[in-house]
């Protein structure tokens, strides 16, 4: 519906909205929808929100460079407003009718046959066009100024007319400052000072200088050339980066569930720690760093607690094992989508010259989830197999956001995370990253699904104690191998070395020999070689002939030799024992460092109960009981169709119990409630008249609303309410006016 009642042009930007068709309002508010947050009262309220400067801010970021020039084209217009007719002759050639069409909906521009800009959107635009502020009070000579200026005054004035009017002074020294071309024009006034250091081009100076295009040339997208690729050959790469990416997280949780990496006072993770994962995967210190934040923006990786300062896999770590690889790569790929970390900042030097460590808390920028959704966007929005060039896309998204184009410095890193995360392949968004954009973690592993290969259930023995995983892993298996042996090298194949040391691993854990032996015959889809079965029934024998227990600690075993050589031994020295019976040495340090020292000088001591019997390894790794970290904030969150129809009846309704006022009778305090009150509220209800009620919530804000009352009593007003369009419940001491609608 609309609400125009003459043919007068609305005069004020309220007035004008109260012209606008329930569409247009809806569009509006779902287009701005932090306005919408608690319902306006009415119109007024509305246009009241649409002023506030964060949210004027946040509507001018999300537009493009063409529609911003347009609007600058109003706001340097000489009058009061500007016909289309007048802005289709001041930019010849460029969309105005679907930029004018893009400011209305936003609410920046105001009118229909003469637009007209918002004050608080005129305060928000401090440059428009790139011209400096006007000179007060205004040059009497223009074209005479210029005339008279040199050719290096002319420089500085042809360089400050183009997208930028601000300046920097030359810095004073050796005498030179005084006399440069800035200095000689700010003193003759063709430039103003704005502090010590920065002078502005006034904007009538800019203007004439800019002759035949005082706005500068139409803006138009760019269209930087696209190369096809099959989507198919795109998809296979992907899929291959996301199954290095999985394979090399699940290994660092490994990795540091045996050895959790430090905190650093200061925040972050050691360089040493980050340097031995490094060895441990096998890769750089920049791939291990990349791993490690991967994990952690995915919430598989966090501190211990507080009273345990390491960074360790998190609970969450266990189940993310257990899912198929789609899933596990979706959980990675959503971490990283949603993350405030930019890993490229990881090695970089500070302000202090200090190389910035893994995890440290600054890397984290607040605007990096958008960015990293938009150019996803731009990339998404050219279709299967299409792609960029970096420095083209760079281009692209500062036309279309020119107003945050500082966060797209970050753009180069943000793509290279992706390419080596799956989600993008040589500047193509490949499936699994079509999935992340529009369907998040589900989509991502929807997209990734056929992609990735089955995981395996069995391992290939060789003879040289190798055994070859040729694909991913079922968990079961995956984590077993963990015990028992040690990964040599990954990739699409995983080879696992079987030493005397993972033999001795999974002895303390509480294997047997036999349970070793099945399980080696049982994994292996080839023969178990001989030496295989040597190498677990050796360590076997000797395993558990020393037997450590607590004095601190103490050393038994019924070889005396052994225990004499142990003794004499000097690679032991830092168990520091001492003999205290034949076959019984003790020591003052702990069980576990004992057994550490032990093993390290090449034996295959076993822990050691009270009650003499061998103690296993505790089948519980230890895990993060911090939270993970908390997602960004996500903006407003958009309004759903029925939640902009509900929005735009309540509008409505406030606007229409203003409008059927005749008079404006100061409202009643709440809590203050007179007998005329109660009296005509009976009346409505016993004849069920509808009534404007005036009402002050909880919060302290005022609203008018039209009510059907059904029922009066116990302190409270029962009534439909028709802006709501559902039955609600009034406390009569917040009422502050009652009204009967056939009588307003």
């Amino acid at each position: 519906m609309s609400t125009t009642e003459g043919a007068a042009a609305p005069a004020t930007l309220a007035a004008w909205l109260r012209t606008r068709t329930d569409e247009q309002l809806g569009t509006l508010l779902a287009l701005r929808p932090d306005v919408a947050r608690p319902a306006p009262s009415d119109v007024v309220g509305l246009a009241t929100r649409l002023a506030v400067p964060v949210s004027v801010d946040r509507a001018l970021d999300e537009l493009d460079a063409g529609t911003l020039q347009v609007l600058d084209v109003v706001l340097l217009a000489p009058g009061d407003g500007l016909t289309r007719g007048e802005l289709t002759a001041a930019l010849p050639g460029a969309p105005v009718d679907e930029a004018v069409t893009l400011l209305t909906d936003r609410a920046l521009l105001w009118g229909d046959d003469v637009l007209h800009a918002p004050e608080p959107v005129r305060r928000a635009v401090r440059y428009p066009a790139g011209l400096g502020r006007p000179r007060t009070p205004p040059p009497s000579d223009v074209e005479g100024d210029l005339a008279e200026v040199d050719d290096d005054e002319r420089a500085v004035l042809e360089a400050l007319a183009g997208e930028n009017p601000l300046g920097r002074l030359p810095v004073d020294n050796a005498g030179s400052a005084p006399d440069s071309p800035a200095r000689r024009l700010l003193r003759r006034g063709l430039l103003t000072r704005v502090d010590a250091a920065n002078v502005e081009l006034p904007r009538q100076y800019g203007l004439a200088l800019r002759g035949d295009q005082p706005y500068g040339p139409v803006r138009r997208r760019p269209e930087p050339p696209t190369e096809h690729r099959d989507p198919a050959v795109v998809d296979r790469r992907a899929a291959g980066a996301a199954l290095e990416t999985v394979g090399r997280v699940g290994e660092l949780l490994a990795a540091l569930e045996e050895d959790p990496a430090g905190l650093l006072r200061s925040g972050g993770m050691a360089i040493r720690d980050q340097k031995r994962l490094a060895r441990t995967l096998g890769v750089d210190e920049g791939a291990a760093g990349f791993f490690v934040e991967v994990a952690h923006a995915a919430g598989l990786l966090d501190l211990g607690g507080p009273h345990r300062d390491e960074w360790l896999p998190s609970r969450e770590s266990d189940a993310w094992r257990e899912q198929p690889l789609p899933e596990r790569w979706a959980v990675l790929a959503a971490g990283w989508l949603d993350s405030m970390r930019v890993i490229s900042l990881v090695g970089q030097r500070d302000l202090a010259g200090k190389a910035v460590n893994v995890l440290s808390p600054d890397v984290v920028r607040h605007t990096v989830p958008a960015v990293r959704r938009t150019l996803l966007a731009t990339l998404g929005d050219l279709g299967p197999g299409l792609g960029l060039a970096t420095d083209d896309l760079l281009a692209l998204l500062r036309w279309q956001s020119p107003r945050r184009a500082d966060r797209f410095v970050l753009v180069p890193a943000l793509v290279g995370e992706a390419e080596q995360l799956g989600v993008v392949v040589g500047g193509r968004l490949s499936a699994g990253g079509r999935g992340l954009l529009t369907g998040g973690e589900e989509g991502a592993a929807t997209g990734m699904r056929g992609l990735l290969p089955d995981p395996v259930d069995h391992v290939l023995a060789q003879p040289d104690l190798s055994l070859v995983a040729p694909g991913p892993l079922v968990a079961e298996l995956a984590r077993t191998l963990a015990v028992v042996a040690d990964v040599e090298s990954s990739g699409g194949a995983t080879v696992f070395r079987v030493t005397d040391g993972s033999v001795r691993r999974a002895l303390d854990s509480g294997w047997s020999a036999a349970e070793l032996h099945d399980f080696f015959a049982r994994a292996s889809r080839t023969p178990v070689p001989q030496a295989l079965d040597y190498l677990v029934d050796d360590v076997a024998r000797q395993h558990g002939r020393l037997r450590v227990g607590a004095i601190e600690a103490y050393v038994r075993s019924d070889d005396h030799g052994l225990l004499s050589q142990v003794l004499s031994d000097r690679r032991t020295a830092g168990a520091e024992l001492r003999r205290l019976a034949p076959g019984v040495l003790v020591s003052g340090l702990p069980a576990d460092e004992v057994l550490e020292v032990l093993r390290a000088a090449g034996y295959a001591p076993a822990g050691e109960s009270a009650g003499g019997a061998v103690l296993t390894r505790p089948a519980g790794r230890p895990r993060a009981t911090a939270r993970p970290g908390s997602r960004p904030p996500a903006g407003p969150r958009p309004l759903g169709p029925d939640e902009v129809e509900a929005t735009v009846r309540e509008i409505r309704a406030g606007d229409a119990a203003l409008a059927a006022r005749r008079t404006d009778p100061a409202r009643q305090v709440p809590g203050v409630t007179t007998a005329s009150t109660l009296e005509l509220l009976s009346r409505a209800v016993r004849e069920q008249l509808p009534v404007w009620l005036g009402y002050v919530d909880a919060q302290g804000s005022g609203s008018r609303r039209t009510v059907q009352p059904m029922t009066l009593g116990g302190g409270f007003l029962s009534g439909f309410d028709e802006g709501k369009g559902e039955q609600r419940t009034f406390a009569v001491h917040r009422i502050t006016s009652v009204d009967l609608v056939d009588e307003a």
